[in-house]
This record gives structure tokens, C-alpha cells and sequence, in this order.
């Protein structure tokens, strides 16, 4: 039986989108420097990533898909940093993100990494970008490289 699987290898010239939000920009930071060492790591240069930064993470759906929409990246990896309130806006926008980003994905065939840290507290978040969780960005971008290289094998 034939079976697939991909690996954190880039196809020749192809190049990767990061998208982050500004908000909490301390947090966003350590997770865009994880997922530059991420694409670096394996073989991606820094001259094939393009940085795009946004408002906050309600912008980063949008964003995702005008980049997919243009055809010219393998993958495209959103960051950003949603840290519960006293308010329900937290649950609103985590969730209204990481829907959008999916909904990116499977409307354009583009890898989209949900990088999005979703926390109680800005502690947890900083656990996850660079502290004791490791670096949430490096994960992402190590997604979108094996989900862009297996697309590539299922065509």
C-alpha cells in the first residue's frame, strides 16, 4: 500500500509568507524569530520569506487569503498573541482567527500554520514563544514546510 508523508523539505524557489500580528508585539516578536529559525534551519532562506505585519490577529484571515489568493507561496505561517480579557472579545476573535485561517487553507489549497497563541494569561504566552513550551513560530513554520512539501508529492 503506497502511503505519503512530508518531510521539512522547500521545493526550489519557494518562497514562504509570514504573517504577524502586532498586537502583544513582545509575544509576536519571539514567534516570528522562531519561525525564521525554523525556515532557516531547513534550508530556507531569508530572501525567501516575506514578513507581512498586520493590525492584530482579526486581521490575519484577511491578509492569509489575499496572499493565497496571489499564488506565489508555498506556505504561509500566522502569528499572533490572544490573551484573555475580562471580557468574552478573547473567545471572539481566537476563534473567529483560527476559523478564517482554516477556511484559507481549503479555499486556496495553501498551507496556512495557525500560529496564534490563544492564553489565559500573558505568562502562558510567553512559555510558548521561546520559553519553557518551546517556540510556538518555529512549529508553525516546520508545518507549512512538511504540509507544502506533501502537497506537492499528492499532485
Amino acid at each position: 500500500m503506497p502511503s505519503f508523508e512530508g518531510d521539512l523539505r522547500a521545493a526550489d524557489g519557494a518562497r514562504f509568507a509570514i504573517v504577524a500580528s502586532r498586537w502583544n508585539s513582545r509575544i509576536t516578536e519571539a514567534l516570528i524569530e522562531g519561525a525564521r529559525s525554523g525556515f532557516k534551519a531547513n534550508g530556507v532562506d531569508d530572501a525567501q520569506i516575506d514578513l507581512v505585519r498586520v493590525p492584530g490577529a482579526w486581521e490575519l484571515p484577511l491578509t492569509c487569503a489575499a496572499l493565497a489568493k496571489a499564488g506565489r507561496h508555498a506556505g504561509i505561517v500566522a502569528l499572533g498573541c490572544v490573551v484573555r480579557g475580562d471580557t468574552r472579545h478573547y473567545e471572539h476573535v481566537a476563534d473567529g482567527c483560527s476559523q478564517g485561517l482554516m477556511q484559507v487553507a481549503l479555499e486556496h489549497g495553501v498551507p496556512v500554520a495557525n500560529g496564534v497563541l490563544a492564553v489565559e494569561q500573558y505568562e502562558d504566552a510567553e512559555a510558548r514563544a521561546g520559553g519553557a513550551h518551546g517556540n510556538k513560530g518555529e512549529e508553525t513554520a516546520f508545518v507549512v514546510l512538511e504540509m507544502s512539501n506533501l502537497l506537492e508529492r499528492l499532485k
